[in-house]
């Protein structure tokens, strides 16, 4: 299984960018998806996350700002960021809850990470 995160960048603060996360394998179902951030010398904190069925959950940092969405049929999760602020740049990763063909089982992934500064 491979999470291909892309879409990040340079971006001044008030302006958007919208995130997107491909998975990719021999999957029999993504359930729940997400994205969390990391600041070098601090703990990686969840910024929003979306279930199957399409109910989502926001860090409330973002609440309001960011809206996160999915693709079942692609298998992507896409997290628009709008009024973006110095204190979002972080790197993004993707996570995905993923239920495999080979032993129906969940196995919990993360994508390779990808950079969204914001300057001021």
């Amino acid at each position: 299984v491979q999470l291909q995160a892309s879409g990040g960048g340079l971006v001044q603060a008030g302006g958007s960018l919208r995130l997107s996360c491909v998975v990719s394998g021999s999957i029999f179902r993504v359930n729940t998806m997400g994205w969390y951030r990391q600041v070098p010398g601090k703990q990686r904190e969840l910024v929003a996350s979306i279930r199957s069925g399409g109910s989502t959950n926001y860090a409330d940092s973002v609440k309001g700002r960011f809206t996160i969405s999915r693709d079942n049929a692609k298998n992507t999760v896409y997290l628009q960021m709008s009024r973006l602020k110095s204190e979002d740049t972080a790197v993004y990763y993707c996570t995905a809850d993923v239920i495999m063909y080979s032993d129906y089982r969940a196995y919990g992934y993360w994508g390779q990470g990808t950079l969204v500064t914001v300057s001021s």
